[in-house]
Formats: structure tokens, C-alpha cells, sequence
């Protein structure tokens, strides 16, 4: 049985639930650790939620488990909630997005096996082909320093800038070294993205709000990350000694399923692949 809950913006935390427009948290309640407690899941609403629902609706029964959905619409939320104990889990991020908000914000947090990718695209309501895209062209990438990077990577590795060597460190707006179009790369917060395709002449937006927009990588993508060899793949994370957690353990072999990926193949047809 599956319970679906929406993050709750924080202004309106005490007042009411419904969908965050930029983040929220769970309205302070605490997860329940007990083996036979449902396992609070914080996901984003698109390809996660579809991906943990399935799960939900249609094997966790037959594993004897019992999961809840928690809706979160940004990228901050997510951990802010299951280092506070008011999550068991979350299952919306990469593995080096992962390692900056742990330098960062401090969270022990274990990352466990990949479930799937969702390449990073740039697109435009403006232009057709990157060879448009005309000098000076304004382009939004993420704000946040692993977005950002995988952004400026994905402009390079289609000849529209070149990047400094940075060694380990992920690249920033700082780090180009060549800029043949003199791109005006301006970053923005990863969810607002698809609403500045009005405004820009293009924008890197993230597998998962390109398809909540109503945009098809596949075919609307100007570039596309590749998927072979991807290091962003998207998987769960817990805190540190929930790893061994009976519930974690069974919600991770139903993830990586014969069902899940064949979900995950016939429900998103490329935009979103398994990593498993």
C-alpha cells in the first residue's frame, strides 16, 4: 500500500498539504524507524514519484512493505528532511550532487546502488539546432555547483565553450577559457529552469523537470547527455547505519527489478534509462 504525501511549503506548514512551488519540508513529522513502520521516501514529483509509485502500487505489497511517498519539488528539501529524522530515505540524486551538499551542509549520509539516469539537455523555444543559437546568446544553467557543472560540461562537449582544467573540482561560469560566441551563461535555480525557456535562448534543464515541463529529451533536446558512462545516475539515499535497515534493504531490490526497469523503459522511451 502506498500513502503520497506533497512537501509543504514552509510558510504554510501549519495551515494545510499541498504541492511546494519551491521546496518545502514534511510539516515536521518524524519518520518511524520500527521494522514494521511504512518507509517515508522523499522524492521529485517526475520521473521518482512514477518510479517509487510503481514500486508501491504494484510490488511493495507482495514484499510485505509499505511505503510513503513525500513529494518534494526542489533539490534542497529532500536532504534538509532526512537529516532532521523526518524521512527514512530519499531518492532524487546523483552521486556527485551528493558528495557537494555532504561538504557542504555536514549530512552522514550513504549513497546506495544507481536505479537510473536522466541526461541533461539544453533546449529552446527560439532556435532549432545549436548552429542558431546566435553570438552573445543569453543560456541558463543551474545554480548549484554539480548542476552547474554537468551544464557547462554538457555546452563544451558540443563546442560551444571550452573549460579551463579544473582537475577534481567541478567547473563554475569562472573556469572558461574560451567563449567563441561570447555565451551570456546566467544561472538559475534547477526547477525554475523550464520557465525561463521564454526568456533565454537556451537552457540546460534537468531530466526530470525537462519531463514534468512537457518536454521529450529525445526529441526536443538541442544536446543531450550521453548516457553510457554517465556518472549522474539518480539512486537512494539514507543516513549513515540505515543502510542495513530490513525496509531499505527490500525497497532496493524492488528498485532493481526485471518490473522497475522494464517500467522505466516502456513508461519514458529513452528520456529517462536504468542504471541497473
Amino acid at each position: 500500500m502506498r500513502s503520497s504525501l506533497r512537501a509543504l511549503p514552509a510558510t504554510l506548514a501549519a495551515v494545510l498539504l499541498l504541492t511546494a512551488c519551491g521546496g518545502g519540508d514534511t510539516g515536521g513529522e518524524q519518520a518511524d524507524g520500527s521494522p514494521d513502520a511504512p518507509l517515508r521516501v522523499g522524492v521529485s514529483p517526475v520521473p521518482h514519484a512514477d518510479i517509487l509509485g510503481f514500486v508501491a502500487d504494484e510490488l511493495a505489497a507482495d514484499a510485505g512493505l509499505e511505503i510513503e511517498v513525500v513529494e518534494f519539488t526542489d533539490y534542497i528539501q529532500p536532504n534538509v528532511a532526512l537529516d532532521e529524522g523526518e524521512l527514512d530515505a530519499n531518492y532524487f540524486q546523483t552521486v556527485p550532487y551528493l558528495e557537494e551538499q555532504m561538504a557542504t551542509a555536514g549530512y552522514d549520509f550513504v549513497a546506495l546502488e544507481p536505479v537510473h539516469v536522466e541526461p541533461l539537455g539544453l533546449y529552446s523555444e527560439r532556435h532549432g539546432a545549436l548552429d542558431e543559437l546566435p553570438d552573445g546568446a543569453t543560456v541558463a544553467i543551474a545554480n548549484d555547483p554539480t548542476n552547474a557543472a554537468r551544464g557547462l560540461r554538457l555546452l563544451e562537449a558540443n563546442g560551444l565553450i571550452t573549460l579551463a582544467d579544473t582537475g577534481d573540482a567541478a567547473p563554475t561560469v569562472l573556469d572558461l577559457e574560451d567563449n567563441p560566441r561570447d555565451l551570456d551563461i546566467t544561472e538559475i535555480e534547477a526547477a525554475q529552469l523550464p520557465r525561463t525557456l521564454q526568456d533565454v535562448d537556451a537552457a540546460v534543464i534537468n531530466g526530470n523537470y525537462a519531463i514534468e515541463a512537457g518536454l521529450v529529451p529525445a526529441d526536443d533536446a538541442l544536446a543531450l547527455e550521453a548516457a553510457e558512462g554517465n556518472p549522474n545516475a539518480n539512486l537512494v539515499v539514507v543516513r549513515e547505519g540505515d543502510q542495513d535497515d530490513p525496509r531499505i534493504e527490500q525497497l532496493e531490490e524492488l528498485l532493481h527489478s526485471d518490473e522497475v526497469r522494464d517500467f522505466i523503459d516502456t513508461t519514458y522511451e529513452g528520456a529517462v534509462l536504468p542504471a541497473f
